[in-house]
């Protein structure tokens, strides 16, 4: 059974979720204040986190980035009241994989919620099915398509979903540009558009992780005026 953590103050809305998210084969715990929210997101495994941006003691942004710091790949469902631009896109910027905001019909909310799962199955569901592992190599860097993990220089880096996609979408297509609005809707899909900064904060964490001196970056480089490419040449395919 597929487990849920929801992060949310208000009974109404946990009890309304909890609901429906059981009637889909979920089992559901929840949390009201950001620090317990937090804690078990850290401490157990799900398959699911939704959490929403105004909590007690500590707000969603704080809770989703230290979520992130540490690495946690769980598909991340954030909900708001607010409706200003700049609220979502931070949200996306610090590592949530889509947003809702409320009020929020609740076959939008399970339409959003089965469309991450879907993301989920279809990695899964190709790193089962592949009966050869697909690396991509340039120079240090090894990008395991199949397994979706990178090493540079022989040593496991840590990457968010956002951040492998955005690699793996660039390391496929060496010396090709794309613009920022073509890594949005790629990576992040149509909805976001006109989110650029969110790609752009999304390089410079890329970059910090993979690149020996990410202000003057090997792998991932800047088309000034246009958008960014990955290092043309030098690919091994295994």
């Amino acid at each position: 059974m597929k487990r849920v953590l929801i992060i949310e103050d208000d009974d109404r809305i946990i009890d309304l979720i909890s609901m429906h998210l059981s009637d889909l084969g979920f089992e559901t715990e929840h949390a009201k204040e950001g620090p317990l929210g937090l804690k078990k997101a850290l401490e157990n495994e799900h398959d699911l986190i939704v959490l929403d941006l105004t909590l007690p003691k500590l707000d969603g942004f704080e809770v989703c980035k230290r979520i992130r710091d540490r690495n946690k790949q769980v598909p991340l469902l954030m909900l708001t009241a607010r409706s200003e631009e700049l609220d979502k896109v931070l949200g996306l910027e610090l590592g949530a994989d889509d947003y809702i905001t409320k009020p929020f019909g609740i076959r939008e909310f399970i339409a959003r919620v089965k469309a991450l799962m879907r993301r989920v199955e279809v990695d899964r569901k190709r790193s089962m099915d592949e009966t050869e592992v697909e690396i991509l190599e340039y120079e240090s860097l090894a990008v395991n398509c199949t397994y979706r993990t990178v090493q540079v220089d022989g040593k496991r880096i840590d990457l968010t979903n956002k951040e492998y996609d955005l690699l793996e979408l660039l390391a496929r297509n060496p010396g090709r540009a794309f613009n920022r609005q073509q890594l949005l809707d790629t990576v992040w899909g149509y909805q976001y558009e006109g989110y650029n900064h969110t790609v752009n904060s999304h390089i410079n964490r890329l970059r910090s992780k993979i690149e020996d001196d990410p202000s003057n970056p090997k792998y991932v480089q800047t088309l000034w005026g246009y958008g960014y490419r990955f290092m043309d040449g030098g690919e091994k395919k295994r």
